[in-house]
């Protein structure tokens, strides 16, 4: 599943799902964890980083990824795999996709959902090992 994960569709997610890209707040840590226990069933999981710190997006901000990492893998037992990120918007994305790919070692993660249909080049040269392409392989959007 990729996309804003609530905990109200946790369970649903779960059941449908193997990989959840969007794991970004404690509150939806423990329900994943709670739904996974009570379905007997363990999705790969990707924290959500707040790359570049901002305001308007969601995920773990850089300075507490490793105390999340710990707590959601340690305590709960979840099974991180990996980072995603969502860079700000910018002519040169790639070191945000750096840091993230740094972040991955600080952590020994292996894998990285970064990159989508306007910066995928820049994500496969710092690692990225899954891409979102959606407007690549469906088009634009139609907002009408």
């Amino acid at each position: 599943m990729i996309g804003k994960l609530q905990t109200n569709k946790v369970k649903k997610a779960v059941m449908i799902f193997d990989y959840i890209h969007s794991l970004d707040n404690e509150k939806l840590a423990l329900k994943i964890s709670q739904i996974q226990k009570e379905l007997n069933k363990k999705c790969k999981i990707f924290i959500q980083v707040n790359i570049g710190n901002e305001d308007q997006k969601s995920g773990i901000l850089v300075n507490d990824l490793k105390t999340f990492y710990n707590y959601c893998s340690a305590d709960l037992s979840l099974d991180i795999i990996g980072l995603m990120c969502l860079p700000p918007a910018s002519p040169n994305p790639e070191k945000y996709f750096q840091l993230l790919q740094k972040l991955s070692k600080d952590v020994n993660l292996n894998n990285l959902s970064m990159g989508m249909s306007a910066d995928y080049k820049y994500a496969i040269e710092n690692g990225s090992t899954f891409l979102r392409l959606g407007t690549a392989v469906l088009g634009e959007r139609d907002i009408n």
